[in-house]
């Protein structure tokens, strides 16, 4: 019973349409960010290390290098805060957590660009 009503109310908070990327791929996150009555709209781009959880609880983790230091930040995909998600490009991922990228610096942190 209660389930059934918590699912009903997840159901509303859903995307139409959620944007469509693959762990390893390099993305641009158009997020809303709300100081006071103000709002505008910053862009965080690095890799996707990781994607869990289903219905409207799903996340993902992009991680960035910025000035020597390796910076994580996680989504909710179904938000309304984050706008757009824009592929950069294609990465070649052999697994679902690229976890190994934060031992990894230079160019050993890249990995190889899928060519569809």
């Amino acid at each position: 019973m209660n389930s059934e009503i918590i699912r009903e109310i997840e159901s509303e908070q859903l995307k139409a349409e959620p944007p469509v990327f693959r762990v390893g791929d390099t993305v641009r996150v158009h997020n809303r960010i709300t100081e006071g009555e103000k709002s505008r709209v910053q862009v965080f781009e690095g890799t996707v290390i990781k994607k869990q959880g289903g219905s409207s609880r799903a996340t993902f983790t992009v991680r960035k290098n910025s000035y020597g230091v390796g910076v994580e930040k996680t989504y909710p995909i179904h938000s309304p805060n984050v706008e757009k998600v824009e592929v950069v490009r294609s990465g070649k991922a052999r697994r679902a957590k690229l976890f190994f990228l934060r031992n990894r610096t230079g160019k050993r942190a890249k990995l190889k660009e899928i060519v569809d």
